[in-house]
């Protein structure tokens, strides 16, 4: 993979009018909880009348996040792009504690760097993640997901936007038919 021929998949699943954007940090518990809902929400709503948007939220506290984040984007440049991804995050909601620190601040991560880390994403997930983690200019798909996320006020994970707007109501311990019923009302 050369560093001008990539390509990030956009992490959007649907084609729907509706518009679901979560904003998530990997190693979040309660963006792990959004995030394994979101493919019953679209199988329940219906993915020609949503559509999902991932957008990644990295967060300082959780101190593997931005490699986490890294990975996930590197992911979607290689083959099956944003199900790749996908396959990663799945990966990392599993194995969530492996990827974080006892809280925020100790713990057996200490001593592990983030070339293991890597390695351990990778092989949690089946992805061989080191080629495309390395591409120097996958710094502007990390940046874009960071300056969406500033311009639109989103400070924690997980939040959530129906058509651009934030919902401080909605919650990742709501159930999905709650979600569905703000998304397609009947």
């Amino acid at each position: 993979m050369t560093e001008t021929a990539w390509h990030a998949d956009p992490l959007v699943w649907g084609h729907g009018p509706r518009r679901f954007e979560v904003f998530l940090e990997p190693t979040c518990p309660y963006s792990v909880r959004t995030f394994n809902k979101l493919d019953r929400l679209l199988a329940e709503a219906g993915e020609d009348r949503i559509t999902i948007a991932i957008r990644l939220q990295s967060q300082p506290w959780h101190l593997y996040s931005g490699v986490i984040v890294r990975c996930i984007l590197a992911a979607s440049t290689l083959p099956g792009g944003k199900e790749t991804a996908k396959k990663v995050m799945a990966a990392v909601a599993a194995h969530r504690e492996e990827f974080e620190f006892t809280h925020h601040a100790g713990g057996p991560n200490m001593d592990v760097t983030p070339k293991q880390i890597i390695e351990r994403l990778g092989g949690y997930s089946g992805v061989a993640l080191q080629e495309a983690f390395a591409l120097r200019t996958l710094d502007r798909e990390i940046k874009w997901h960071c300056k969406y996320a500033r311009q639109n006020g989103i400070h924690v994970s997980p939040t959530f936007m129906i058509d651009g707007l934030i919902q401080p109501d909605l919650s990742s311990g709501d159930e999905v038919s709650a979600w569905v019923s703000r998304l397609v009302p009947a």
